[in-house]
């Protein structure tokens, strides 16, 4: 996934910490394997690279992710799609790099013309997808969240009951520390990786995992500069360009870090207006961070986000 992973767990007596850490490998292995844009031998790169009108089976864990990408596509008419691989490479922030200058409108018409997740039909009875021809899948916001679950619930197998699981950022929590306190995370304040603030340590937010999980969308650590313009690696499927509102980062906590992952690219795309609005809807716990007049940031909680967020 070209990141890495941590995992704080209080072991059982008797238990072997490099069998668990052998098994946490193990199921972040499988999920590369099965759906890395990275790897040409994954399941996902097979699929990509199908034959126009064939159908293909996936496995299990592969179906369950790109079922729920396609109902979340579905959902936010389009501003979160699957199928916008096409786009993310051309705009060079795909596994095969590209000099970072900004694509010409006919190679972003041609980019887009491949891209819509209703190109894609699912077989649910056999687990197989078809491909059309030319789709391009590209799970990066969905996957590393898929991920932390599958090590939880290899933790939970495993008799685990206290623990946090990071992954590229991405955090689950279960129980509590060894001295009864929750688990406490926090949002990293956006300026902070760009050297705005005084101190990298500096966080935006603190807040409690029992059971839940955290995800976090910014534009602060993926972008490129062309032509004095900003680019981030947040690409609107719907128009084929990076966003350009003023949202720095957008933190997602769920019950699970499958939903919350790809939520958090969904309400970058949607922005703070219409994304605030389908949050309110959903009942999801969504905190806005952007961009303020003279270098200051400027906070939207939506009523689920408060409600789980310490002050």
């Amino acid at each position: 996934m070209g990141t890495t992973w941590s995992v704080n767990a209080v072991l059982p007596d008797g238990a072997d910490d490099r069998a668990v850490e052998k098994g946490i490998q193990h199921e972040l292995d499988r999920v590369v394997a099965q759906m890395s844009t990275y790897e040409p031998d994954s399941d996902l790169s097979r699929f990509n690279r199908a034959p126009a009108g064939t159908w293909q089976t996936l496995p299990p864990e592969f179906f369950t992710v790109l079922s729920y990408a396609l109902s979340l596509a579905k959902d936010s008419g389009g501003a979160y799609d699957p199928t916008v691989g096409p786009l993310v490479n051309l705009w060079g922030f795909g596994p095969d790099k590209r000099p970072r200058d900004a694509p010409d409108k006919a190679a972003i018409a041609a980019a887009r013309a491949r891209v819509g997740w209703s190109k894609i039909t699912l077989d649910e009875a056999n687990h197989r997808a078809f491909q059309p021809g030319g789709v391009y899948v590209d799970l990066s916001s969905v996957a590393k969240g898929f991920g932390v679950d599958q090590v939880t619930r290899f933790l939970d197998r495993s008799g685990l009951r206290n623990y946090l699981v990071e992954v590229g950022g991405e955090l689950r929590a279960h129980g509590r520390k060894p001295d009864g306190t929750p688990w406490h995370v926090g949002i990293e304040r956006p300026g902070a990786a760009a050297g705005a603030v005084d101190s990298p340590d500096e966080v935006q937010r603190i807040v409690s995992l029992t059971g839940t999980a955290i995800a976090t969308s910014g534009d602060y650590r993926h972008f490129f500069e062309s032509g004095g313009k900003f680019f981030s690696h947040h690409i609107d499927p719907r128009t084929g360009y990076p966003v350009a509102h003023r949202v720095a980062s957008v933190s997602i906590v769920a019950d699970d870090c499958m939903h919350a992952d790809p939520l958090g690219t969904a309400m970058t795309v949607l922005g703070p207006d219409e994304g605030m609005a389908y949050a309110k809807r959903h009942g999801i716990a969504v905190l806005f961070i952007l961009y303020g007049e003279n270098g200051q940031f400027e906070e939207r909680a939506s009523p689920a986000f408060t409600a789980v967020s310490s002050p």
